[in-house]
């Protein structure tokens, strides 16, 4: 079957999750710079996530232009993949409110963890359905960049213990070594 249906459905979810997230902040009671300084946490978990959102819309349409067709297990791999994408909002209201507190920057690292496995689960799915001499099955290899990606968030999960800023680092870490968007896909497919 064709892929247009999920790209558009993808789009739109990612679409709303961004909505979300940016409904989340509050305008400040008051017109000077004192009532801003409160929610400088809330607007810095709500920029790490926005980046974090859109790294994934950004390597999702990568993905999806490197395939001509999906079948079920790739409708549900892509759900999955959303369901974790769609918690992104709750846990960022949840760290931003709480001041990048202990559990809620544990829990936010756990989602990106889970969605992280969530995307290599669809990526490993679709490499299977189209074969590993695809474009895709090329240009992905063994992904030695999602498992560094994954390990740091674990990292960070662990060092939140320590202290929940150290946590938050290597999370920022992480989502800088993916802002510039996984070029293998347009590599491959330009040669």
């Amino acid at each position: 079957m064709g892929k247009g249906r999920l790209e558009a459905f993808s789009d739109g979810v990612i679409a709303i999750i961004i909505t979300i997230m940016v409904l989340e902040l509050k305008v400040p009671h008051g017109a000077d710079w004192d009532t801003l300084a409160p929610l400088a946490p809330v607007f810095l978990s709500y920029v790490l996530s926005f980046i974090y959102v859109g790294i994934y819309w950004n390597n999702h349409h990568h993905t999806m232009h490197a395939i001509n067709k999906v079948n079920g297990s790739v409708l549900w791999a892509n759900l999955h993949l959303l369901f974790w994408l769609s918690l992104i909002p709750f846990v960022t209201g949840w760290m931003g409110e709480n001041h990048f507190g202990q559990v809620p920057v544990v829990i936010y690292g756990g989602v990106l963890t889970m969605c992280a496995l969530a995307y290599m689960l669809l990526v490993s799915i679709l490499i299977r359905l189209h074969g590993k001499d695809s474009a895709l099955g090329q240009a992905v290899g063994s992904d030695k960049k999602t498992w560094l990606s994954i390990g740091l968030y674990v990292a960070g999960m662990a060092l939140a213990f320590v202290h929940p800023w150290l946590g938050a680092s290597l999370y920022v870490i992480v989502a800088l070594i993916w802002f510039i968007p996984d070029r293998r896909i347009e590599k491959h497919l330009n040669h």
